[in-house]
C-alpha cells in the first residue's frame, strides 16, 4: 500500500531540487532520511521533511504494520515547475534584466517492499 506526500510551490528551482530528488529515488527510506540529513545543499532540509511526512502518511493508511518490518523504500519522486514570479532588475542606462524567481511542485511516493513482492 503506498503513500503520497506532495509538497507544492516551494522557492527553489525545480533544477536545483531534481538533484536531490535523484539522489534518493529508489532507495530504502532509512539510507534515504540520512543522505538527505547530511546532504549540504538547502533543498535538503524540506525534503527530508516530506520524506516523513510520506512516512506518516503510510503509518495512517497501514495502522498496526511496523515501519521497519514493511521495508519502506522511495518508489517514485518526481519534481514539477511551479509558479514564477517576474521582477526586474535595474541595469544601465535606463534598462532593466528580468529575475524569473522560480519555485516547483515535489511529488514523493513510498511503498513497502514486502507489498510490491505480495503483488507480484
Amino acid at each position: 500500500m503506498e503513500a503520497v506526500a506532495r509538497l507544492r510551490n516551494y522557492p527553489t528551482s525545480p533544477r536545483k531540487m531534481r538533484l536531490l530528488a535523484d539522489l534518493i529515488r529508489g532507495m530504502d527510506v532509512e539510507n534515504a532520511l540520512n543522505t538527505l540529513k547530511f546532504s549540504t545543499k538547502h533543498p535538503s532540509v524540506p525534503l527530508e521533511k516530506l520524506l516523513l511526512s510520506a512516512i506518516a502518511n503510510w503509518r495512517v493508511k497501514n495502522e498496526g504494520v511496523d515501519v521497519a518490518g514493511a521495508n519502506l523504500y522511495v518508489k517514485t519522486i518526481f519534481v514539477d515547475g511551479g509558479r514564477t514570479l517576474k521582477r526586474m532588475n535595474p541595469a544601465p542606462q535606463g534598462r532593466a534584466y528580468r529575475l524569473r524567481k522560480r519555485s516547483n511542485h515535489i511529488t514523493l511516493i513510498v511503498d513497502s517492499k514486502t507489498a510490491v513482492a505480495a503483488n507480484a
